[in-house]
């Protein structure tokens, strides 16, 4: 690796790497969803069951991101996320190991998908302590929309993808496959990805001036920012508020969506697999585009114009599209509108990160690990609750409850200050 010379942009290279992970870890959390219909006849569970396995993983996730964050900011994300790619390889193959049959299978499938969401908690804590440490401040949002873009590829490859293995052979190959992919990956991580510019042998000293000057991590060396503090603080408090409604809203894409348009919306697998694409390509394209157009809006207006402003409109479009699918009686149309909806939750994504790297600075993945610890939240309420309501209330009444939660979490944007800054004293 030393002996490669004279590459430019490295950080791109490594927002890249970071964006492959992504996709990766998503692959692997949503192709559950995909086979959901074969797992729960041969498990023999209720939806309510299942929504169960749908939450535990996310229980997992949600609740150790802080510390998933503060080990971020302890060891760097280079090992923490390798570690975390080997630990859910792991965990994804013993999914598809888990006998059914036995009085305790649910519950050690449950078991198995909560490691599984302990070890995918790194991905983002880490994610954004490595955007904080090598992307300049005017980079970050579009940074930031790269990385995320890989949530939409991920899950949007897993519909065809899983869905072609179960047609040739079963639903264990799927988790098998899935391990399989990440391990390939992590050798690329190792050998590409370091912590900070400075550790890295292609990085000229022109872009390691440019990194620098426009990133406060490293410049002056500081004490971690106090759990105390950090939930305290009332912007952390908001952000985490609406990245809840944020994750309640995104979490049935990710859990119940392709089940939906099988078991709901009447279509058949391979339609399924088609049409159950289009929310995450959406995502793929709205994230970027995102995270561009708040770079492009904040130096000529201002952050709370380019990020909170904009965050909160595409917040408020989300609202409006998953609402109107409701109303439509065509599955395909109302695909269409969900995926609306999807890409416009995911322009938004960026805005929550940006903020919460430059807001913690040197405890960036901690601050973020609490913000997304309430993004997780959202997730297990949405994987048990959207099932709960759709038996008593109806479909309808699921995704227009979703649709009024996103609309709160458009409103706590424009009460979010932009500029606010976690700091402690310089040690």
């Amino acid at each position: 690796m030393a002996a490669i010379k004279n590459v430019k942009n490295v950080r791109w290279i490594l927002v890249f790497w970071m964006f492959v992970v992504a996709a990766v870890s998503y692959l692997d959390r949503n192709n559950i969803s995909i086979a959901a219909s074969t797992i729960q006849k041969e498990f023999g569970l209720s939806n309510l069951q299942l929504g169960g396995v749908f939450s535990a993983f996310v229980m997992g996730y949600a609740f150790s991101q802080p510390i998933a964050g503060r080990i971020a900011d302890r060891f760097g994300p280079y090992r923490v996320i390798a570690v975390g790619i080997v630990w859910w390889s792991v965990f994804t193959s013993l999914t598809a190991l888990t006998p059914s049959g036995y009085s305790w299978s649910l519950v050690a499938l449950m078991g198995v998908r909560f490691l599984l969401g302990i070890g995918e908690s790194v991905i983002f804590p880490a994610s954004n302590r490595l955007v904080a440490a090598w992307s300049p401040s005017q980079e970050r949002g579009l940074a930031n929309g790269l990385i995320f873009a890989g949530v939409g590829i991920g899950a949007g490859i897993a519909p065809p993808l899983i869905t072609y293995i179960l047609l040739k052979h079963d639903w264990h190959w799927a988790f098998y496959i899935s391990a399989l992919i990440g391990l390939v990956v992590l050798v690329f991580w190792l050998a590409i990805v370091r912590d900070r510019p400075e550790d890295h042998p292609w990085v000229s000293a022109q872009e390691a001036e440019f990194i620098r000057k426009g990133t406060q991590v490293g410049a002056v060396k500081t004490l971690p920012v106090s759990w105390l503090k950090i939930v305290k603080d009332r912007q952390v408090a908001l952000l985490t508020l609406s990245y809840f409604t944020y994750g309640y809203v995104a979490y049935i894409f990710f859990t119940w969506f392709f089940k939906y348009l099988s078991a709901v919306r009447g279509l058949d697998l391979k339609a399924s697999a088609i049409y159950g694409m289009l929310p995450f390509m959406a995502m793929a394209v709205c994230s970027p585009l995102g995270g561009m157009l708040a770079d492009y809006l904040t130096p000529r207006f201002g952050k709370r114009v380019g990020r909170c402003w904009t965050a909160a409109f595409a917040l408020l479009l989300a609202a409006i599209f998953v609402a109107c699918a409701t109303q439509v009686a065509d599955a395909r149309i109302a695909s269409l509108f969900l995926a609306g909806g999807a890409g416009a939750l995911y322009l938004s994504q960026s805005a929550y990160w940006t903020i919460t790297s430059e807001m913690g600075g040197g405890s960036a993945g901690s601050v973020s690990g609490v913000m997304n610890m309430g993004n997780q939240i959202g997730g297990v309420i949405t994987a048990s609750l959207t099932p709960l309501l759709a038996d008593r209330f109806g479909w309808t009444t699921s995704f227009v409850f979703a649709a009024a939660l996103c609309a709160v979490g458009a409103v706590a944007w424009l009460f979010i200050d932009p500029d606010h800054k976690l700091v402690v004293d310089p040690a």
